[in-house]
């Protein structure tokens, strides 16, 4: 006998998956392209069982690096199996499936044509693939992912559970930042699946000691204004450092917007948060940041990444001041 929906699960999420399920066949080679982070990684371990034997095969693939600790804690602890997309043969794939991102989020999403695209961003161009969900309201695509295997009757295995819940606490920073009333349903469905002593062993890999020295350059030099902190790090080995400090600064109890930004791989990285009343951080980064390299995110959350070559005749040097004083100009901040 068939297993029943989950209350409150309407006829659109049952027309979502069987549109989902069409589009494939017993033969196809399915790439399921990832900008790696727990959200798009859980998310695609979940399409990766919704297909489960309705293909011929199925590679994850994704762009960059992984370096973030708990990334690599992740993976190595959910035995996430993924190829460097630089390694993979393109021409051996049918299908291109494109998750928690949107092909304007990268320069190497922009080569291929998608054919199934899931994100929660706002739409920033033109998206074309004949099966797309694309969803801002959700805080992460895992809990967009929950409601599809809900609807495809199936029942997470504790790896892929665990994979989803630990995405959604990221991905909404503990349910503090864009969750919604779906987010806290599919973290309450997955609990009964997930395995949290390896969500906590994950969540505790996330500062290498040779990064505490930032911490101190952040502590030494960073700006207020009106309850906002700004601090240039300058160059950064990873990024993520950026990002570490940007939620650090969150926690104090006057600040309302936190903006760090570092130097990595010949880019301005710039990372934006705030506290999320009456705020939009992504706009403001596309806003500001948009023409010159690759920005936005969510009201709460958000990111600029800038090639040093769009800006040379704006930054003369890369110094600290130099820097700080583009970012609060193209902010239309005041340096206090």
């Amino acid at each position: 006998m068939a297993k029943r929906l989950p209350p409150g699960f309407s006829s659109i999420h049952q027309e979502r998956i069987n549109k989902l399920w069409e589009l494939f066949k017993g033969d196809d080679r399915l790439l399921i392209i990832i900008n790696p982070d727990p959200d798009s990684i859980a998310s695609a371990l979940a399409l990766k069982r919704l297909l489960w034997k309705r293909v011929h095969i199925i590679t994850l693939a994704y762009v960059g690096k992984i370096t973030r600790l708990e990334n690599q804690a992740m993976i190595r602890l959910l035995r996430v199996k993924m190829e460097p997309l630089e390694n993979v043969n393109l021409s051996e794939f049918t299908k291109h499936a494109l998750i928690d991102s949107q092909p304007s989020h990268h320069e190497e999403f922009q080569k291929l044509d998608y054919h199934v695209i899931i994100d929660h961003h706002p739409i920033t161009n033109s998206v074309k693939a004949p099966f797309k969900d694309i969803r801002p309201i959700f805080g992460a695509v895992a809990s967009m992912m929950t409601e599809y295997l809900q609807a495809a009757r199936i029942v997470p295995s504790s790896r892929i559970a665990t994979a989803l819940l630990y995405a959604i606490k990221s991905d909404t920073a503990n349910f503090e930042r864009d969750a919604t009333e779906a987010d806290v349903r599919a973290f309450r469905y997955l609990f009964h699946f997930a395995n949290i002593n390896i969500v906590r062993k994950i969540e505790f890999s996330e500062i290498k000691r040779q990064w505490l020295s930032f911490f101190l350059t952040a502590l030494n030099h960073l700006h207020l204004h009106r309850n906002r902190v700004i601090v240039h790090l300058g160059s950064v080995p990873n990024p993520d450092i950026c990002v570490l400090l940007a939620d650090f600064f969150m926690r104090v109890t006057e600040i309302t917007w936190s903006v760090v930004s570092g130097i990595c791989e010949e880019k301005l990285i710039i990372i934006f948060r705030n506290d999320g009343h009456r705020k939009n951080a992504g706009q403001l980064a596309i806003n500001a940041f948009g023409t010159l390299g690759i920005a936005g995110g969510h009201k709460g959350a958000a990111r600029a990444e800038i090639p040093l070559e769009n800006i040379r005749n704006q930054i003369k040097e890369s110094v600290r001041q130099n820097v700080e004083g583009f970012i609060l100009n193209k902010l239309k901040w005041k340096r206090q």
